[in-house]
């Protein structure tokens, strides 16, 4: 049985290839403290947090881990909020002040471009990103519905009925559909799974609504995403930078959550378990992570405190990107290995806590005061804690960042296409099709409820030997009279009338024949005898 809390049990896919390995490259160079401070590898799967006032560096420290995973043939996948990561698929522009800061941490400045593809879930600045209902599931649904219990209940009812009726439920249209099913047949429900009130349904239907008004229709489709396009390698080793742009995305917080937590969520269901391998199957940067966590139901944190405990036996390390430490539960932080924390400003009683925080959770130098280093801290700066031998958190040091190689800061409209142009997935997402699903067959079961005469065949063998006796005399099946005959209607001819005739005597005999034969049937199997 599946542990993954947002779906069900006896989903598989064959597990992906293993990401082709680039040899010589154990760690992550971060940057420098008096020693050179890196990421293992082999423990890049415990996850990490990254987090720092706005301005700090927090894009920058991300371009560098990604770029270095990339290196390591290791695949990455990160959100772009504002855009400027996009930057990691061109080459670095050389900046005075890059190459310095690289000099300062002792490596020389290279500028490097990295394997990437862009993914947009509006289909705008990168590769459409599609998942069907039934893949996204009723809990992670139900909070992008913002449903409360007794209509997330209910959602769960559809998703078990259109199970039982092997109904696909891919898109908003065939949610619909099985929602206006629920109501019309709620009295056969209501004794099997519990009552299912129009009320509650029309205020799902209206979230919906509100759903598709902000575009998120547009992730709910086919072709779905396979997960294991995520999970790939250049022809030189180098994993690929899966970047999702989010810049609108982000203006709907609940679409952007649930997104994430679903892919995820869908890594957590295909990846084979592997325990901890010498390097992470895909690393995976979840930026503005507080918006995972705001307002979230006990229910939803519970499965993601789960969800990020165990997929790390997976081969999956997530990185959660923030400002604040206190954005994090704590069940989850305690989860969180490697972390770069990056300058706070304690400008009120909630930013003096985030401080305090933020350096308790560190293995503590005796050299210095961390809760003092974090707010004395520049632009580029950041202490630094990572696992180190057996696993074990290193002493926090005040680092200086290394340089990205890749541009720091966007690509443009016709550098952006022209990646998206040579991507390997080309024209595997771009265009939607829309196949029979829910929608389809409850409207066809409906139309065929309305007009019984729709589609209907002969009701029996006797009546298909007629309709056959009928064509070859070249006369179709007469109707019933009506008591009175239409002005104009002509008298049926003599044929029809030896038909009819015909007809209605072989059938009382038949008839007359079959209920004996059924009697003594049933009578003989009664009393034994035949």
């Amino acid at each position: 049985m599946s542990d993954n809390p947002f779906k069900k049990p006896g989903f598989s896919v064959e597990p992906p290839p293993a990401p082709a390995p680039q040899s010589g490259v154990s760690d992550i160079f971060i940057g420098k403290s008096w020693k050179p401070e890196t990421v293992r590898l082999k423990y890049a799967n415990r996850h990490g947090l990254i987090t720092g006032a706005t301005g700090t560096g927090k894009t920058v420290s991300l371009q560098k881990m990604a770029e270095g995973f990339s290196n390591a043939g290791v695949p990455v996948f990160a959100a772009d909020i504002k855009g400027d990561l996009s930057g990691i698929a061109a080459p670095g522009n050389g900046e005075a002040h890059f190459i310095k800061r690289a000099q300062d941490v002792g490596v020389d400045y290279v500028p490097d471009m990295f394997p990437t593809i862009f993914w947009d879930v509006f289909g705008e600045q990168g590769h459409p990103v599609r998942a069907t209902i039934t893949e996204m599931g009723p809990l992670l649904l139900a909070q992008l519905l913002e449903l409360n219990d007794t209509q997330e209940g209910i959602l769960n009812i559809g998703f078990r009925v259109a199970d039982e009726h092997q109904w696909p439920v891919v898109d908003l249209k065939d949610l619909r559909a099985l929602l206006t099913y629920l109501v019309d047949n709620a009295y056969e429900i209501k004794s099997k799974y519990g009552n299912v009130t129009k009320d509650s349904v029309g205020t799902i239907q209206r979230q919906i609504l509100m759903l598709e008004n902000q575009r998120g229709d547009l992730f709910f489709g086919e072709p779905a995403l396979d997960i294991h396009d995520f999970i790939r390698c250049d022809s030189q080793g180098r994993g690929y930078v899966n970047i999702l742009a989010a810049d609108k995305l982000m203006t709907r917080p609940r679409l952007y959550a649930s997104f994430l937590l679903w892919l995820l969520s869908e890594l957590f269901e295909v990846l084979p378990e592997i325990g901890d391998p010498e390097k992470p199957v895909l690393v995976f940067f979840f930026d503005e992570a507080h918006l995972l966590f705001n307002n979230a139901p006990r229910g939803l944190l519970s499965a993601i405190e789960q969800m990020v405990r165990l997929i790390r036996s997976k081969g999956v390390g997530v990185y959660f990107v923030t400002q604040n430490p206190l954005d994090v539960p704590d069940t989850v932080l305690g989860q969180l290995g490697n972390k770069v924390q990056h300058a706070l400003r304690a400008f009120t009683p909630r930013d003096q806590r985030a401080v305090k925080a933020a350096a308790e959770t560190f293995r503590q130098n005796p050299k210095f005061s961390a809760e003092q280093a974090i707010i004395e801290l520049g632009v580029g700066e950041a202490l630094v804690s990572t696992l180190q031998d057996k696993g074990a958190p290193s002493v926090v040091e005040k680092t200086l960042i290394a340089p990205p190689f890749g541009r720091v800061g966007p690509l443009d409209a016709d550098e952006r296409a022209d990646v998206v142009r040579n991507s390997p997935y080309l024209g595997k997402y771009d265009n939607s099709y829309d196949r029979e699903s829910a929608y389809e067959i409850l409207t066809r079961r409906q139309n065929l409820e309305d007009d019984p005469a729709q589609g209907k065949g002969p009701s029996n063998w006797w009546d298909a030997v007629l309709g056959t006796a009928h064509a070859s005399t070249g006369d179709a099946p007469a109707p019933q009279q009506p008591a009175r005959r239409p002005p104009g209607r002509q008298p049926a001819t003599l044929s029809q009338t030896i038909v009819r005739q015909v007809t209605s005597s072989l059938t009382r005999s038949v008839s007359t024949e079959i209920a004996r034969a059924i009697k003594r049937g049933i009578l003989g199997s009664l009393t034994g005898r035949r």
